[in-house]
């Protein structure tokens, strides 16, 4: 009996999940593992949203809603776009659903057709590459080195441009290496896209809130408003408001192709929990205070993961300017012997020899299109990440080279 359709084959699972599935297997077994793999926030909901919740269900807001988001939840993902990124959208114009990543299904669903090809930065967030296989469609990735501060040049983007393109993938601030990109960047890419008019643009925001530079966060749309009918901006309370298990992503785009995302949602999962809708009114309406304090505590964990990974050699650093990872080159340690004799060949081998040596869980950064690389989340205590450091620094100078 054969249960797995050709097109299943292309794809794998999370990498990061099965990651730390292993750290919790070998906590569990007696070895305890410091596991710095997933990127969620350890801060819990608010309370305001809490109450929210149950606030709604109180009101017997248990039942089905539209497709793709109570009128409630549009209106508040209309006024936080205004009110945060000075972008005016119709209720027509925002979708909701079970989190951002369903969003960029939707997104590409609705407008792949078998050849076409999808750009993606590398550093890249695993499910892109996977969610472009799954539908048919040719993810060209593009890999965006540490020298180049991991950041798509224009260049770059027009080089890689052909008929066939259909969708560029921009993820900043980034998920893995934190890079994020000025207004004059964005609109330097931009300048680029507007002379390819079939051309697609999906910006991926979600970290738009964890953001360590000076100046404000620029959403691609602010900085290229001429793209308005061809952009597509995603965004969610998971990683802002510490909701990563309400599921609530949210996106604004152009008003027909946002009606055919509604519509496929519609046959697969339909709408999204009506509960953790109305938890995300209030997370987008109420007090922002949980937002501020949770960036300073990131910025203080920021700063002392990239001063320990800095001093470690063989591994070089950007500082990131946004989300809560490290994203450390290890080009310095390919070729290293382990202890046992065994040679550290590529990201993954160090990956491995961390987790076996120095028990701390990190993420090979061939998961995200590039290797000799590793991933580090901080969405951890300062606690947890001084252990980790300390045992990761250890096992390293333990190698031979």
């Amino acid at each position: 009996m054969n249960y797995q359709a050709e097109r299943v084959k292309l794809i794998k699972p999370s990498p990061a999940m099965a990651i730390s599935l292993e750290a919790k297997r070998l906590t569990a077994a007696g070895t305890p593992v410091v596991d710095l793999s997933v990127g969620e926030p350890d801060f819990d909901t608010p309370a305001h949203v809490v109450e929210a919740a149950i606030a709604a269900m109180r009101r017997g807001e248990t039942h089905y809603t539209a497709a793709d988001g109570t009128a409630e939840l549009k209106d508040a993902i209309v006024e936080k776009f205004r009110r945060e990124n000075g972008l005016d959208f119709a209720r027509g114009e925002v979708t909701a659903a079970n989190g951002a990543k369903q969003i960029i299904f939707n997104a590409l669903m609705a407008t792949l057709e078998p050849g076409d090809e999808v750009l993606v930065p590398a550093p890249y967030w695993v499910s892109y590459t996977d969610m472009v296989l799954l539908l048919g469609g040719t993810p060209r990735v593009l890999p965006c080195s540490i020298d180049e501060d991991f950041k798509l040049t224009p260049a770059k983007l027009e080089a890689a441009l052909t008929p066939a393109t259909r969708w560029l993938l921009l993820n900043a601030p980034n998920n893995p290496s934190g890079a994020g990109y000025s207004r004059e960047e964005l609109r330097a890419l931009g300048d680029v896209i507007a002379r390819f008019p079939n051309l697609f643009v999906l910006s991926d925001e979600i970290y738009e809130h964890i953001n360590y530079t000076p100046e404000p966060f620029t959403s691609f749309l602010t900085a290229c408003p001429d793209l308005r009918e061809r952009l597509v901006v995603v965004n969610g309370v998971s990683k802002a408001y510490a909701m990563t298990g309400w599921r609530i992503g949210y996106a604004a785009g152009p008003a027909p192709l946002v009606a055919i995302m509604g519509k496929i949602q519609s046959q697969s999962t339909s709408n999204p929990s009506s509960i953790s809708q109305a938890a995300a009114v209030a997370a987008l309406t109420g007090p922002q205070d949980f937002v501020q304090t949770a960036l300073a505590e990131y910025q203080a964990r920021c700063a002392l993961v990239f001063r320990a990974l800095s001093a470690i050699d063989g591994l070089r650093l950007r500082a990131p300017e946004g989300a809560f990872y490290a994203f450390p080159d290890c080009s310095g340690l390919i070729g290293a012997k382990a202890p046992d004799g065994t040679t550290i060949a590529d990201g993954g081998q160090l990956a491995a020899y961390l987790l076996k040596e120095a028990r701390v869980a990190v993420v090979p950064g061939s998961a995200f299109g590039l290797d000799p690389c590793f991933r580090i989340s901080f969405a951890t205590s300062r606690s947890n990440l001084e252990a980790a450091l300390g045992q990761l620094t250890t096992a390293v100078m333990r190698l031979r080279r």
